[in-house]
């Protein structure tokens, strides 16, 4: 062996070790967190957090089933908001990306992208929540609608700059087979070209999922929160994060111990959306390799 192969095998090893401590420093906040939150949070789960309401002030006990379901609507709400938006969006910037709307459309995704969150928030409630309120004669209408718009605001931009990457990546051999047989561009692109890379677009819209589903600072400026059961669209709404905020910042020992719950469920909804779209995504690449 020369040299030059044994140095060329030396570098090739001692990249391959840094590369595993580069992962390796990466994973270890997240499996602490994770460790932090699974173990301070279990012990404050039973069937009362999952059925029961929030005692009054002070009162040990009750639950968040409120929050739940709310976390559940507004993200729901955000979804059927930010979905067709960003697919579109990333449709128009594929197939139109060297005009002016096209270059603008994708500044525009990439600039909010990195638009903080309370931004969006106090965004949404200027537009959604302040005019409604004059419409009220003066009291705040803080609403589920507001709150699922903010989320959905910032939704957008993950989808469509992921949406139009996964176009790109779909051979061009597709398109041209589809426009040869005589398909209209929309067509080609409705047909053909999205469902290749529908499987690749169903994990970017859980990311997305996955980025609003912990944000708390835009549900403070439109959903508010709501210590009652309510699923009404134009009433403030409870949501985990914004309980599990109120709940850390209390004096009450008991509401502590239901925020670390609360947070591991956060952390359980995230997992079981990614592990659900990572069996769809398995499936639907199945049925296009038939």
């Amino acid at each position: 062996m020369n040299w030059h192969m044994l140095r060329r095998r030396v570098t090739s090893h001692v990249m391959m070790a840094l590369c595993v401590v580069a992962v390796l420093i990466a994973l270890i906040p997240l499996a602490r967190i994770l460790t932090f939150v699974v173990v301070r949070g279990v012990g404050a789960l039973d069937l009362a957090f999952f059925t029961q309401m929030p005692r009054p002030v002070g009162e040990a006990g009750g639950g968040m089933a409120n929050a739940i379901v709310g976390t559940l609507i507004l993200c729901g709400l955000a979804a059927l908001f930010a979905v067709p938006i960003g697919v579109l969006s990333a449709i128009y910037i594929v197939e139109f990306g060297n005009s002016r709307l096209g270059t603008a459309a994708r500044f525009a995704a990439d600039t909010l992208n990195g638009v903080p969150s309370i931004v969006v928030g106090v965004f949404v409630y200027s537009i959604a929540v302040l005019p409604a309120t004059r419409a009220s004669g003066g009291s705040i209408s803080f609403t589920a609608l507001a709150g699922g718009l903010a989320l959905g605001v910032m939704m957008i931009p993950i989808i469509t700059r992921t949406t139009e990457e996964l176009l790109r990546l779909v051979p061009g051999t597709l398109r041209e087979g589809a426009l040869a047989l005589g398909a209209t561009r929309a067509r080609a692109m409705f047909t053909v070209i999205l469902p290749a890379a529908l499987p690749g677009i169903i994990t970017g819209v859980v990311l997305a999922l996955a980025r609003i589903a912990g944000e708390t600072a835009p549900l403070l400026f439109t959903a508010a929160n709501n210590h009652f059961w309510s699923t009404n669209l134009t009433q403030p709404i409870a949501s985990l994060t914004v309980q599990v905020y109120t709940y850390a910042i209390s004096p009450y020992e008991d509401w502590h111990r239901q925020a670390w719950a609360g947070a591991l469920v956060l952390v359980a909804i995230v997992l079981i959306c990614s592990v659900l779209a990572r069996l769809a995504t398995r499936r639907l690449e199945r049925m296009h390799a038939r």
